[in-house]
């Protein structure tokens, strides 16, 4: 009687335990059938490259394909709304710029996602904006151009790749914080940009400096200021906002790997490591080298403070520069 007992009493024990055995059998398992990775930009731009530079160090990591697939439309809206709503299992991810998870709830009336509910999973790249003007404009150092600025109060324009984008926001920081004023040309994207400055229609844009390194380089603009905390190894002439007396002009594009809120810490923390560790090969840093991408990396939880610090670095200027959404 009592040996019946200990065995109904050990099935049962063995049925409460399953459920949690299942899921962390799964969680080690994982991944068992090919993962998405939806890019919320049209291919061929920073984060799709760094995308599928990181798709592959996935996929060969894990031995199952890392599937990049290009969602673009609405400001990358409708493909972050789209991860947002997926299973929390660890096989649809996205990847984006920064704003998507920071600041977009700032800059758009109605979002269909909330931008922290997504969970951070890596900061994979960055790269520094950088003060360009057109070729002949009328100073050849960042100290020539701010006295320049300052005496011709909304004589300037400057040109961004958009509205609350980080080309916007870095010149609205920039004239908080000089105290001077310039007036705002919003293009659709960065190749109009590009060449209207070329072409010497606009005087001058705060970019990122891998959009116009070669024509710098070919003496088609002037790079006279880098937002960062030190100075491009590529660039090493131009010197950085900072060390000219504007230490709090720090400005970043960036790339992150985000999940679906409630995915499983132990997924986030298993892309995370197989992240960072593939960021530091010999071939991934050539190739981001040769695309002028600083790679970032780090654990999770340094990807959910840079989300929560770069938020908060913007909001200040959204607010204050009367930047409405649309």
């Amino acid at each position: 009687m009592w040996g019946s007992r200990l065995v109904a009493l050990a099935c049962l024990l063995a049925c409460l335990a399953a459920p949690g055995g299942a899921r962390a059998q799964d969680r080690a398992k994982y991944p068992q059938r090919p993962v998405r990775i939806i890019v919320n930009v049209a291919p061929g731009g920073g984060v799709d490259a760094a995308s599928r530079i990181v798709a592959d160090t996935l996929g060969k990591r894990f031995g199952q394909p890392f599937v990049v697939e290009n969602r673009g439309g609405a400001a990358g809206n409708l493909a972050a709304d789209y991860v947002f709503r997926a299973e929390p299992d660890g096989y649809t991810l996205l990847a984006s710029p920064g704003a998507t998870i920071s600041i977009n709830d700032m800059l758009f009336r109605k979002l269909p996602y909330e931008p922290l509910a997504l969970k951070p999973v890596s900061l994979l790249t960055s790269v520094p904006l950088a003060l360009f003007v057109r070729p002949d404009f009328p100073a050849n150092t960042f100290n020539e151009f701010l006295d320049y600025a300052t005496a011709n109060p909304k004589k300037l324009n400057f040109a961004s790749n958009g509205v609350g984008t980080a080309a916007h926001l870095t010149a609205e920081l920039f004239m908080l914080e000089s105290g001077t004023s310039m007036t705002h040309v919003p293009y659709k994207g960065t190749t109009p940009v590009l060449t209207d400055l070329i072409a010497g229609h606009i005087d001058l844009t705060f970019i990122q400096y891998s959009a116009f390194y070669d024509i710098y380089k070919a003496g088609k603009a002037k790079a006279l200021a880098v937002a960062a905390s030190k100075r491009i190894d590529t660039m090493p002439e131009v010197p950085t906002l900072a060390e000219l007396g504007y230490p709090n002009i720090i400005s970043e594009t960036w790339n992150m790997l985000s999940a679906p809120p409630k995915t499983p810490e132990p997924i986030l923390a298993m892309l995370n490591k197989a992240i960072d560790e593939g960021l530091k090969t010999s071939d991934v840093k050539e190739r981001f080298a040769a695309m002028h991408t600083t790679i970032e990396g780090g654990s999770v939880e340094d990807a959910q403070r840079y989300v929560l610090a770069d938020r908060a670095r913007w909001k200040k200027v959204i607010e204050t520069a009367g930047i409405q959404p649309e």
